[in-house]
């Protein structure tokens, strides 16, 4: 089984409170991978609750996104209309949450072929949950489609996909 994870593909991070030209231009191709991918999708779905600002993430980023149950907290509703599975709602970057769903469907499902990320933002989210991913499962091929994915910056986005290449996770359309 092949899993395609998309991450945090919010109204917030494509045209809400944090959104980027280049995460509104992925959008489409976000779509069509989900539609052609052959294999299970989940979605993560960055949220937090009112107190954001109070929060460590909160001060060193003081702006207010993805406090759940918000328009910005919803995933984008093109991608939306897609989902098919309950999003792994996660607090920080990277979601231990996930890391273990995936797991243990390796160890008590069916074994996992390769695990490909896609959505925001390259270097914030998208990394944390590869690398997360890549400890535990250590055998599984980690991918990254970097023409699905966009950065705080274009600069940062190119630093974040180097870095994860470096670390034996697959980069593709680079």
């Amino acid at each position: 089984m092949n899993f395609l994870i998309v991450v945090d593909m919010q109204n917030d991070f494509i045209d809400g409170a944090l959104g980027t030209a280049e995460a509104v231009a992925i959008v489409p191709a976000v779509k069509s991978k989900i539609e052609n991918f052959e294999g299970r999708v989940l979605f993560t779905r960055d949220t937090h609750e009112t107190d954001y600002l109070t929060t460590q993430e909160g001060r060193n980023l003081p702006v207010e996104h993805c406090v759940k149950g918000t328009d910005g907290w919803q995933i984008a509703p093109v991608l939306e209309a897609l989902r098919r599975e309950e999003a792994v709602d996660k607090p920080t970057f990277g979601s231990i949450a996930l890391g273990q769903l995936l797991k243990a469907y390796d160890t008590y499902e069916e074994k996992i072929e390769s695990i490909t990320l896609i959505g925001l933002c390259t270097d914030i989210c998208v990394i944390s949950n590869a690398m997360i991913i890549k400890a535990f499962l250590p055998e599984v091929p980690v991918i990254v489609d970097a023409a699905c994915c966009a950065g705080v910056t274009p600069e940062s986005h190119e630093n974040a996909l180097k870095a994860m290449s470096v670390c034996q996770i697959k980069i593709e359309n680079f």
